[in-house]
């Protein structure tokens, strides 16, 4: 037993010792090596003509270096000989380290043959293609030169703002893209001011209104940028059917919602290809210039009380009333119907004005009228002429059904949906007579 701890432990030593000698066999090497490691510098051929040579100097004769602000100069003993490389027809210096510091904390220039306490001018990059690796990274200022555009700063008077928008359409997946990019030039609430607006979209396609899409809000700005796209789910066929609707309102300190105006494109004149993206750009209208009736119009409010269950209608105001044949003059009078599930439920009617195509009624009229009954309550606002001295003799010239989706479209159905969205506000519109 104590024979093979013996064994055992002279092993070990011998191991170790082998180790320590490895070790300062290895110490030796990498000192010898490092007093006999060449320095080594390479040059081409400068500028000027000179010729460069590697020159190989043991570390023990280097002598010492002079330094001054501009370059680093090497003094190489005499007896070290030395030995020719490849002539090079530019200076090893690369374009991106030239005029970097060095290992000693200077700047490095390429040998030109001429003071080297100055660095070497830039040449041109006309001088030859030599000399073109100057040039690189340079910037030609007419490549990046804005074109005017005369739709962006051309605007006639009375403008009500320009409207960019982008179509597409998918015939396989059956879609069309509506992207809304900007608006420019719409009016201000306070004259001078350009930031006194609050404007955003909403997009419909006719004849359906039931059914739209909204952009986000821009907060106090007259030319707001969107960039926003929006996708309707149409057939072919039924595209061409269609009418693209983008009206603009503007949200006031009140929280109300002020129209602006509106972009119509009809979509059977869209000249396209499949997956084709087409920029337009249009100028908003007022709808009362794009909706108009020859038998004429009216303007009156709609305000509801959810807590009194009231509704209150205001007859403002008519013009171009039609004078029907056989009536000395125009002598008219607003009748108010409210009806349920196409029952009457009460009818009421201002007084007659007399002798005015654009006649001004200017009353007021309270209903009953529960919250549970407004999906299936309709409104009737109808100008209807009368003989005078007798007044039985009625004549309806038009009328105007507001309500929701069962009853109305367009801007009736949006008049009372903005009712019932705003309630205990007032919400004036003005809408085109129909028989």
């Amino acid at each position: 037993m104590a024979s093979t701890v013996t064994i055992v432990a002279c092993s070990i030593t011998g191991v170790v010792l082998l180790l320590i000698l490895v070790y300062l066999v290895y110490r030796v090497y990498k000192k010898r090596c490092a007093y006999q490691a060449p320095y080594e510098k390479i040059y081409g051929r400068g500028a000027g003509g000179k010729e460069h040579t590697t020159v190989d100097m043991d570390r023990k004769n280097v002598p010492q270096l002079t330094v001054n602000s501009r370059n680093v100069q090497a003094f190489v003993l005499p007896s070290t000989p030395p030995k020719k490389t490849r002539q090079f027809d530019r200076p090893v210096v690369s374009p991106r380290m030239e005029g970097t510091s060095g290992a000693l904390g200077v700047p490095i220039y390429p040998d030109s043959g001429s003071d080297s306490s100055s660095p070497p001018s830039r040449r041109s990059s006309t001088e030859g293609p030599q000399n073109s690796m100057f040039s690189l990274g340079a910037i030609d200022p007419d490549l990046y030169k804005a074109t005017q555009d005369d739709s962006e700063t051309n605007f006639p008077e009375d403008h009500l703002g320009r409207v960019w928008f982008a179509l597409e359409y998918q015939r396989e997946a059956e879609r069309l893209l509506v992207s809304l990019i900007k608006i420019k030039n719409l009016p201000s609430r306070t004259p001078g001011s350009s930031n006194a607006c609050d404007p955003f979209v909403k997009i419909f396609l006719l004849p359906d209104e039931r059914r739209f899409v909204q952009s986000k809000f821009k907060r106090k700005t007259t030319n707001p940028k969107f960039d926003e796209s929006f996708v309707f789910q149409v057939s072919y066929k039924a595209l061409q059917t269609r009418t693209l609707r983008l009206t603009v309102y503007d949200v006031d300190r009140h929280k109300k919602h002020r129209t602006l105006g509106n972009v119509l494109y009809p979509f059977k004149d869209f000249d396209y290809d499949d997956g084709q993206k087409i920029v337009l750009w249009k100028d908003l209208e007022e709808k009362s210039n794009m909706e108009t009736s020859d038998l004429g119009e009216v303007q009156f409010s709609l305000t509801y009380n959810n807590h009194l269950e009231r509704l209150t209608v205001v007859v403002l105001r008519a013009r171009g009333v039609k004078k029907l044949a056989g009536m000395a003059a125009v002598d008219s009078c607003a009748r108010v119907t409210l009806m349920n599930s196409n029952h009457v439920l009460k009818t009421k009617k201002t007084s007659v004005v007399t002798n005015s195509s654009d006649p001004l009624y200017n009353e007021s009229f309270n209903f009953k009228l529960s919250p549970t009954q407004l999906d299936t309550s309709s409104l009737s606002v109808a100008i209807v002429q009368v003989t005078p001295g007798d007044e039985g003799s009625e004549r309806q010239v038009g009328r105007v059904v507001v309500g929701p989706f069962m009853y109305a479209r367009g801007k009736e159905l949006e008049h009372w949906t903005e009712m019932v969205n705003n309630q205990k506000d007032m919400v004036k519109r003005w809408h085109a007579l129909t028989q």
